[in-house]
This record gives structure tokens, C-alpha cells and sequence, in this order.
């Protein structure tokens, strides 16, 4: 039961071998009728956390080395991973579709992000719930968001909130009819050389505010000045949306725009397969994702979504009850 791991460039990957998946979908089924298959539910969570500690002692290894440091990339790929018996159903086309009743790719995903740091969602968001299908809707091909079709720009996950995701995880159950669509991944590690000194500077300015994307709906908001890159001169957290922060100054907007250039001259892109899993550094990492056309019949892409967060109590007094859910 082991994992081989490459971590050259373009992108970290992790390889499941057989053995070790048929692991996995064992101690995943298991999790089925827990709390009434409820994944919401504390008590589902709780016993996913401990089904974590009964996977392979080599994927364990895997995520914990790369919760420590996501390297150059900031992305890891893990492919191999089980889906459960049976065929995939077809692609939800309702806009907010979510998974609320455990299934094997849903148990692997939560427990990967309980491996990760603490499952967390956001009430505003896909109603709260901890895993959310990433599927194109009909009617909203040009959303920048997860419903849309079109090129999604690059961004860090909720950038406008305090307590953003550290982990953004995104598991494949069915690609895009033309397997086109990719996952972009750009980490500021691989670009931080490249920045002109006075765009560097001006990047880690508070000239910066990030409104709610359009996922979390047209909630008021009056958001905080903020720098885009802040934290330790040699290895800067990221702070970036580039469909919804804005440049307070002109200095600020040539520096933002030279980042953008940087994140896509330098990006690398994922084309994910029924199996595999995606983790992206959230605190370093900006992602996004080439367009495809969807076809609407039950057979477009349709990805599964979980974050984590590394130090969960930091976000207490946004979460009700001590529960997975920030307010």
C-alpha cells in the first residue's frame, strides 16, 4: 500500500496504487451510515476524522508533507482514488447543487480534508453545506463562478474573507465531454523572483479591497483595505481575486497587473479524470479554469468541492455551536 509521489514541476502529483484504494473505498464505505449518512452532520464529521487515521499510511504521509509545505506549485494532484461501486449518476445542472448524503467520493473528500485541518464551509455559500458539486448550470455559462463555463480568472478562494480557506480540494468524478476543461494553478513561489521591485512594493501595500463573489449573492459589503501579498518577505502569503479586488491607487493597479501577467505566463493546468483529487494552497495559491461547453446531458464535467482550514480555531467566534459552518 504505497504512494508514489513526484514533485517536480509542473505540479506535484501523488499516484494511488490499487491496493491502497481498495483501502481507501473499504474504510470510505464504512462512513456510509453514519449519522444517517448525513455528511453535515458533527457526528458524521467526527467519525470521518477518525476514519482519516485507518487510511494508508503512505497517502497519510503524502497530505501531511504537503500541509507542511506545497512547495514551488502549491498544488498537489492525487490520482487513483476510488469513486465506489457502481456508475457515476448523472451531472446535477440545479444551481447550488451540494451532496448531503454521504457517498464514497464524498467520504474520501471529507477525510482528506479532515487530514488537511478541519472541514469548514461558508453559510452564504451552496447553502453552508461541506461538499458542493462544481457543475456547469444551464443559463449561467458566463458566471465567474463555479456554475459558469467560460475562462475563470484567477483568484484565491473568499479572498474577502478573514478566515479563507488554507486548502481548496477538488475531487473529479466525470470530466468534460472534450476533456478541455483544466484546472489553472499559478502560486506566487513560482513568480515572487520575477516581480519588478516596485510592483513588489506596491503589492504589499494595503491598497488593495476584495468584494464577495457573485456565489455568495449581492450581500452589502464594505470591505477592508488590504495588501495583496503580506507575511514573510522571502515567502508572502496571497490575498487575490482578480475579477473582484481592486486597486485603490494607479500604482497599485500596474503592480496587480503585472502579477496577473506573471500568474499567466507561469500558470499550469490540470485536466482532472474520474479518480483524482486536487488540493491547492489557498494561502499561496490562486486557481482557476480554462471554459469548456457543456451539453446539459447528464454527462458534463462534475467536480466535488471541500476546504480546510489548517487552524480552526481562529475562525470560533464565525461559526456557530463550534460547528463546520462560518457565518
Amino acid at each position: 500500500m504505497s504512494v508514489a509521489v513526484r514533485t517536480e514541476l509542473p505540479a506535484q502529483t501523488a499516484v494511488v496504487e490499487p491496493s491502497a484504494a481498495q483501502e481507501i473505498e473499504r474504510v470510505a464505505l464504512g462512513l456510509l451510515p453514519v449519522a444517517q449518512g448525513r455528511i453535515d452532520d458533527q457526528g458524521w464529521v467526527s467519525a470521518a476524522r477518525e476514519a482519516w487515521e485507518e487510511l494508508p499510511a503512505s497517502v497519510r504521509t503524502a497530505i501531511r508533507r504537503f500541509r507542511r509545505d506545497s512547495g514551488t506549485t502549491g498544488a498537489l494532484v492525487v490520482s487513483g482514488l476510488p469513486l465506489g461501486p457502481g456508475e457515476v449518476p448523472d451531472t446535477p445542472t440545479a444551481d447550488g447543487s451540494v451532496q448531503r448524503t454521504a457517498t464514497v467520493s464524498a467520504a474520501v473528500l471529507m477525510m482528506f480534508a479532515c487530514g488537511l485541518g478541519d472541514p469548514a464551509s461558508f453559510r452564504p455559500e451552496k447553502s453552508g453545506a461541506l461538499v458542493q458539486d462544481v457543475v456547469p448550470v444551464p443559463g449561467k455559462e458566463e458566471f465567474q463562478g463555479n456554475a459558469g463555463s467560460v475562462l475563470l480568472s484567477f483568484h484565491v478562494e473568499n479572498a474577502f474573507h478573514p478566515h479563507r480557506p488554507d486548502f481548496v480540494m477538488l475531487s473529479c468524478l466525470r470530466a468534460d465531454h472534450e476533456a478541455v476543461a483544466g484546472l489553472r494553478t499559478a502560486c506566487i513561489r513560482q513568480v515572487d523572483h520575477l516581480l519588478s521591485d516596485a510592483a513588489r512594493e506596491a503589492l504589499f501595500r494595503a491598497d488593495y479591497v476584495t468584494e464577495p463573489p457573485p456565489s455568495f449573492g449581492s450581500a452589502d459589503s464594505d470591505p477592508t483595505p488590504h495588501a495583496v501579498l503580506s507575511g514573510a518577505e522571502d515567502d508572502p502569503d496571497l490575498k487575490v481575486d482578480f475579477a473582484a479586488t481592486r486597486p485603490l491607487t494607479p500604482r497599485a493597479r500596474e503592480a496587480m497587473d503585472e502579477l496577473q501577467k506573471l500568474f499567466a505566463d507561469n500558470a499550469h493546468t490540470h485536466y482532472l479524470t474520474p479518480g483524482s483529487l486536487a488540493i491547492v494552497d489557498n494561502r499561496v495559491t490562486v486557481h482557476g479554469r480554462t471554459a469548456f461547453e457543456p451539453r446539459y446531458d447528464g454527462r458534463d464535467r462534475w467536480l466535488q468541492r471541500s476546504f480546510a482550514l489548517a487552524d480552526f480555531r481562529a475562525s470560533r467566534e464565525h461559526r456557530t455551536a463550534d460547528g463546520y459552518v462560518l457565518d
